[in-house]
């Protein structure tokens, strides 16, 4: 399939189950591997972060960006500026696959406008796939998504008392 006759899809990821950033990246390097271009961008994340996904996608060459400053810790300016640089690699034409880590949550806070960013998204060029994750997808966003996946947490290891695991959280 050619980028010419390619449909790119909106993807969706959400639910407060374990995995939507995993899925998310799963669908990165899947893109990568067949010579696509993608670009992951976080918004919650710290750009000091360095977990193992940081540390893979550098020996790949794959980009990812983490722009916030932590849970906690980022705010409607910070949603901002993330969205406008996520906008300018949607519609650039240098990227196949953009992914779009924790989004909901600047929807979710207020901090983002939800119909413009979802309309903005619905209107990116043809063959661009768009990947969104985070807990509680608004129901316009879920409802504009080519493919909406939900995680359901049915068990969790922190529960039990268990730390986060290298490899596994981080």
């Amino acid at each position: 399939m050619t980028k010419a006759t390619r449909r790119g899809l909106l993807i969706l990821y959400t639910g407060n189950g374990k995995g939507k950033t995993t899925a998310a990246l799963g669908l990165a390097l899947r893109a990568w591997g067949r010579g696509m271009r993608v670009v992951v961008f976080q918004f919650i994340k710290p750009s000091r972060l360095r977990s193992g996904e940081h540390l893979a996608a550098e020996r790949l060459g794959m980009p990812i960006i983490p722009m916030g400053k932590g849970r906690g810790r980022s705010g409607p300016e910070d949603a901002q500026q993330a969205l406008e640089w996520c906008y300018e690699a949607i519609y650039s034409g240098r990227y196949d696959m953009v992914v779009l880590d924790e989004l909901t949550y600047p929807l979710t806070y207020g901090w983002l406008p939800t119909e413009a960013v979802i309309k903005a998204l619905q209107g990116r060029p043809a063959p661009v796939h768009v990947v969104v994750t985070g807990r509680n997808a608004p129901p316009g966003l879920v409802e504009a998504a080519d493919l909406v996946t939900e995680m359901l947490e049915v068990k969790h290891p922190l529960n039990k008392g268990i730390q986060a695991q290298p490899g596994i959280e981080f």
